[in-house]
């Protein structure tokens, strides 16, 4: 392929990233520093495109060259930040969440599979005690933030502002279809973290931790009302009968890891979890065709338990309010 053909097809992939309402010329003047006039040169292909304004573009818009030139080098690139205690801001956290689940929800015919080893961050968010409970959690233990460290949990206080962008999240996801997988391990994390603060003098009061688990069992209904009516709605709502949104599946096989994949018409975006809180995310068409591959396998090997099995359905979910219910 022609230089100057390789060139606009990089220019129509930078396109494609932008949301609908911004001037791709003015952004891509802006991003190198040039005119719109410039900038219409370069994309029109009349005027060679330097390797540092590729490197300034790619890294804006998360552009993967190998992608884009198909190219078989066998290295897949992710993108993503490494959170720590020295550089995390729970509200940028969130806001970055937020603006992921809303690329998710942009897609023609959006998809998302959740394969889930340890209950999903942004399910906590419609209990308040228990979305507190788990931002504690992640502050004191998981970062060691210093500012943590002797803090009880009931002194936590919650930001009224996190926690409207929490509930943005929970609605955005809600408006997305989405495949997920659970296990019978998928609320065990949750409740070693209760029982180790519990043990560690973390709780100030003895009925907190029977509070928390109180939530978890909130959050165990919901997710069985959402499987029964195979539509995702907000707690303490109703299910509209009209959007059938939501497929679960139980695997009776511990499920090893947190995956997300994305897929559209014309994208797949797959997010890895690692460190409790951070996400590699990947356009690699070659990786998300084999994170796919995974998925439909792990789904072979599970029962469909939403709106139809309604047994196995009632023995997934008897099973973990039992769980829940031994510790309380």
């Amino acid at each position: 392929m022609e230089s100057i053909e390789l060139q606009k097809m990089f220019f129509n992939h930078v396109k494609s990233k932008l949301p609908g309402h911004l001037s791709f010329v003015e952004e891509v003047a802006d991003t190198l520093d040039i005119s719109t006039d410039s900038a219409y040169r370069r994309i029109r292909g009349e005027k060679p495109i330097s390797l540092e304004e590729i490197q300034k573009l790619c890294e804006k818009y998360r552009i993967s060259l190998d992608h884009i030139l198909q190219l078989n080098t066998n290295s897949t690139v992710f993108f993503g930040n490494w959170i720590g205690s020295d550089n995390f801001d729970f509200e940028k956290y969130v806001i970055d969440m937020l603006q992921e689940m809303k690329s998710i929800a942009a897609l023609d015919n959006g998809l998302m599979y959740i394969e889930t080893k340890d209950i999903p961050p942004f399910l906590h968010f419609q209990f308040p005690e228990l979305a507190r409970f788990k931002n504690f959690f992640w502050k004191k233990t998981i970062l060691s933030s210093p500012d943590y460290n002797k803090m009880y949990f009931e002194d936590y206080k919650a930001s009224e502002k996190i926690r409207s962008i929490e509930m943005e999240i929970i609605s955005t996801y809600n408006k997305i279809h989405s495949v997920e997988i659970w296990s019978a391990e998928t609320i065990t994390s949750s409740i070693r973290q209760v029982d180790f603060y519990k043990e560690s003098g973390v709780f100030l009061n003895k009925e907190t931790p029977a509070n928390i688990y109180d939530e978890l069992l909130k959050l165990v209904n919901h997710i069985e009302a959402e499987a029964e009516s195979g539509e995702k709605f907000l707690y303490g709502k109703t299910p509209s009968g009209n959007q059938k949104n939501y497929q679960l599946y139980f695997n009776e096989v511990f499920l090893g890891h947190n995956t997300i994949l994305a897929e559209g018409i014309d994208s797949k975006t797959v997010y890895l979890n690692h460190g409790v809180l951070n996400y590699l995310i990947t356009r690699d068409k070659h990786f998300c065709e084999a994170t796919k591959k995974s998925l439909d396998n792990t789904m072979r090997k599970s029962s469909l338990i939403s709106v139809v099995n309604e047994k196995e359905r009632h023995r997934y979910f008897n099973g973990l309010r039992k769980i829940i219910e031994s510790k309380k």
